[in-house]
C-alpha cells in the first residue's frame, strides 16, 4: 500500500510539473486585438511542446525554461465568440474568445472611481447588457521586481462586474463599441492616490538624472527602516492620541504603523500592475492621473512624458495612442500641472488631453459626472487612434494681438464655432507690470475680445488660470476651450 501511494505521489508530481499555465490575460471571456499580430504566453514544463489554435491557426513552440510564448497572425474583427485551445501533455480551453479593440484603462482614484458610484452609475450598471464588451480588472499589486501575471480573469460587461469597473473606462468602451461596432476589450489597472513615479519602470527613471534620486531615497528609505523602532514611535503616537481623547482636546489624526517601505516605492505599482500585462496586444491607452503630483507640478513635466515613453518602449508597438484627462477644477491643482499636461500633448506624438473644466468641484477631488469624461476620451480615440476626421478638443489658444486696448484670441480647434457667449468668465488681463485683473471677454465671431478699462496696452492675458476655474468658453460641438495664459515662460535650453 504504501508503495503504491509513493507511486501515486510521484504520478501526480509529474503532471503537476507539465502542467501548462497560459498567462492569467488568456482566459474565457478574453478580447484579442484585431489587425495585429496576437501574442499568446504562459509557462509549461521546461521542454514540453505546446501548440495554440485559435481561428483557423495552429502555432507550435517549445517551452524554454519553464516559459513559452507563440504569435498569431493578424485577424479581423469577429463578434461571434470562438475557442482557443492550448494543447500539450493535456489540453486548455478557452470558450467565448472576441477580436476587436483592447485599451488600457489606467491612473489613480478618478479613473479607479467604479461606475456604481457615479452620477447615474448604479441605475446604468443595473440595466447593462453589453455582449461585444469584456472586462479584465488588475488587483492592485505593488512589487519589488516586475510580476509576470495578473491574479484575474476576462469577464462580460453585465450588471454583476460592471458595478465595480471604472466609470469612465466603461462609458470610454460603450460609446467606443457603438461607433466602431466591434467588440472592445477593456483593462483596468489603477490604484487612488498614487503617484506617476510608482507608473514608470525603473530602468526608465534611473536613467533620466531628474529622476534617479527618487529611486535612491527610497532605497535609502529601505535601508533604514527598523520595525522596532516604527513600532516604538506607533506606540507613542497612540498613547498621545488616547491621551487628547480622554482630555476633550481635538481629535488628532489617528496612529498608524509605518510599514516596511520595501517594494512600495517608485516603480512598485509598475511592477505589480504594468509589467504583468506585456506583451498583450492591445491598441492605447486612456489615463487620468495627476492628483498626486499636485505638489511638485515641476517634477511631472519630467515623469508625465517619462511615463508615456516607458510604456511605449517597454510594448515595443511604437507610438500607440495615450489618451488623457486634463485635471478637473479642484481647490487643490494649481494651474500650471494643467499646464503641464497640456505641454505633453503638444509635444508628444499620439497623444490627445480631454478638457473638463466643465464637470469639475472645487470641494471634490472626485467629481462624480463621469459620463462625458469617457464620451470625450472615446471622441478623442475615434480621431487619434482611428483616423477619423471630427472636431474632438475644444478650442485651443493660438495667437494674440492688440487692436485699439483690447486682446484680440485666435483658437484652433473651433470646429463649427465658437459658442456665441455675450459675457465669458475666466479670462484675466494684465499690462507689461504683470498685474493681472479680471477681464470683459466675448466672442465676436471667431475671436475672443478681452478689456479691462484700466489697462490700455495689455500684454497678456490668462483664461482658466485657477485652481478652480469658473469658465464658459466652448466651441459648438459643446468642447470647453483649453486653459492657457499667452505670457508662458519660455523652456530651457
Amino acid at each position: 500500500m504504501a508503495l503504491l501511494t509513493t507511486a501515486w505521489l510521484l504520478g501526480s508530481a509529474s503532471i503537476a510539473r507539465a502542467l501548462i499555465v497560459p498567462n492569467s490575460l488568456f482566459s474565457s471571456h478574453a478580447v484579442l486585438q484585431r489587425d495585429t499580430e496576437v501574442p499568446v504566453w504562459g509557462t509549461a514544463d521546461g521542454d514540453e511542446k505546446i501548440t495554440v489554435t485559435f481561428a483557423g491557426q495552429s502555432v507550435s513552440t517549445t517551452a524554454q525554461d519553464g516559459k513559452w510564448l507563440v504569435r498569431l497572425k493578424p485577424m479581423p474583427a469577429n463578434a461571434t465568440p470562438q475557442t482557443l485551445t492550448i494543447s500539450g501533455s493535456h489540453t486548455i480551453t478557452l470558450e467565448s474568445i472576441l477580436i476587436g479593440e483592447v485599451w488600457i484603462c489606467a491612473g489613480q482614484s478618478n479613473m479607479e472611481w467604479p461606475l456604481a458610484k457615479s452620477t447615474h452609475g448604479r441605475e446604468v450598471a443595473n440595466n447593462i447588457r453589453e455582449p461585444l464588451i469584456r472586462l479584465f480588472k488588475v488587483p492592485t499589486t505593488q512589487s519589488a521586481t516586475p510580476s509576470q501575471a495578473a491574479s484575474a480573469t476576462w469577464k462580460p460587461c453585465d450588471a454583476k462586474n460592471v458595478a465595480s469597473f471604472s466609470a469612465v473606462g466603461y462609458y470610454f468602451g460603450r460609446d467606443l463599441q457603438k461607433t466602431l461596432g466591434v467588440p472592445i476589450g477593456l483593462i483596468a489597472s489603477h490604484v487612488g492616490g498614487t503617484a506617476a513615479d510608482k507608473w514608470i519602470s525603473e530602468k526608465s527613471l534611473g536613467a533620466h538624472p531628474q529622476l534617479k534620486p527618487l529611486i535612491e531615497r527610497h532605497k535609502q528609505s529601505e535601508l533604514n527602516y527598523d520595525p522596532a523602532k516604527a513600532q516604538a514611535a506607533y506606540e507613542i503616537a497612540n498613547a498621545k492620541f488616547d491621551s487628547a481623547v480622554a482630555a476633550g482636546k481635538k481629535r488628532p489624526k489617528t496612529p498608524a504603523l509605518a510599514g516596511n517601505p520595501k517594494g512600495r516605492g517608485p516603480s512598485s505599482l509598475y511592477n505589480g500592475m504594468i509589467a504583468p500585462l506585456q506583451p498583450y496586444a492591445f491598441r492605447g491607452v486612456i489615463w487620468y492621473q495627476g492628483e498626486a503630483n499636485r505638489g511638485n507640478p515641476a517634477q511631472y513635466a519630467t515623469l508625465f512624458p517619462t511615463l508615456i515613453a516607458d510604456w511605449r518602449s517597454a510594448w515595443n508597438r511604437g507610438d500607440f495612442p495615450f489618451l488623457f484627462v486634463q485635471l478637473p477644477p479642484f481647490n487643490a491643482i494649481p494651474p500650471e500641472l494643467r499646464e503641464i499636461q497640456t505641454d505633453t500633448w503638444k509635444k508628444t506624438p499620439r497623444t490627445g488631453m480631454i478638457v473638463i473644466t466643465d464637470h469639475g468641484s472645487p470641494d471634490n477631488i472626485h467629481p462624480p459626472v463621469k459620463e462625458p469624461v469617457g464620451q470625450r476620451l472615446a471622441r478623442a480615440a475615434r480621431a487619434v487612434a482611428y483616423g477619423e476626421q471630427i472636431t474632438w478638443s475644444g478650442p485651443i489658444f493660438k495667437s494674440m494681438e492688440v487692436q485699439n486696448g483690447k486682446a484680440i484670441l485666435r483658437f484652433t480647434s473651433t470646429g463649427s464655432g465658437l459658442k456665441p457667449e455675450t459675457t465669458l468668465t475666466g479670462f484675466t488681463i494684465a499690462s507689461a507690470d504683470g498685474r493681472f485683473l479680471p477681464a470683459a471677454a466675448s466672442v465676436h465671431g471667431d475671436t475672443v475680445e478681452v478689456s479691462h478699462p484700466s489697462i490700455a496696452q495689455p500684454t497678456s492675458v490668462r483664461f482658466g488660470w485657477a485652481n478652480a476655474p469658473e469658465v464658459n468658453l466652448f466651441n459648438l460641438e459643446g468642447l470647453p476651450a483649453v486653459p492657457f495664459r499667452t505670457d508662458a515662460p519660455k523652456p530651457g535650453p
